[in-house]
């Protein structure tokens, strides 16, 4: 066989080696990213399973009709009809976290669904509307502190990035991240939900 042949027969044999494990490497690392999404998967149902003593979200108040509306009793804290909204903001939300823990993410419920978000916040509560994701409801008497912060959930902003609304809900104290998109915005928001739970407060002590 002549060098020429002998030269074609060898490039020819490493072009089927190299798409061979080519080939491999791809699937490989493709067995591999399902491998750690299923992971992350089963990691996320372990972590509703054992927060699964929370309790159902509150719901909002229908906008035309009285809070216990339909027979059921007002929320805890919460006046016979929401009244007008103080302030409305389009924004996302980034998730809940344990109270003062941000890297313990709470799955339960849906809260641990990033979404958009459409926040309400009337003399009754904090309304939040999450498109493709499950709404909830804050009444007033569950707030407890919003704060200018910069991570929750693993998600870092840049400093006061983020409204954190901490809130109590079945014995729990949660924190949920909410960004507007004009974040200008969030100071509003903390002074007048911290308003709101002062005031609270004081008429409740006396």
């Amino acid at each position: 066989m002549t060098p020429v042949i002998l030269l074609a027969a060898e490039k020819e044999s490493a072009e089927v080696t190299d798409w061979a494990a080519r080939a491999g490497w791809v699937v490989g690392l493709g067995l591999f990213v399902a491998l750690v999404y299923w992971l992350m998967r089963e990691g996320w149902k372990w972590r509703g399973t054992l927060q699964s003593d929370l309790p159902e979200l509150p719901t909002r108040p229908s906008p035309t009709t009285t809070v216990d509306a339909d027979g059921k009793p007002p929320l805890p804290g919460m006046p016979s009809a929401p009244g007008s909204a103080r302030l409305t903001m389009s924004g996302r939300y980034h998730g809940s976290t344990t109270a003062g823990q941000w890297l313990d993410r709470i799955v339960a419920h849906g809260l641990g669904t990033r979404s958009r978000v459409e926040l309400t916040l009337t003399d009754a509560g904090l309304d939040v509307v999450r498109p493709g994701a499950s709404d909830f409801y804050v009444p007033v008497g569950a707030l407890r502190e919003a704060v200018l912060g910069k991570g929750i959930a693993g998600k870092v902003l840049s400093e006061g990035g983020l409204l954190l609304v901490t809130w109590e809900h079945g014995g729990k104290l949660i924190d949920s991240g909410f960004r507007s998109d004009r974040a200008a915005e969030h100071t509003v928001w903390v002074d007048t939900i911290n308003s709101m739970i002062n005031k609270r407060e004081t008429e409740g002590a006396r």
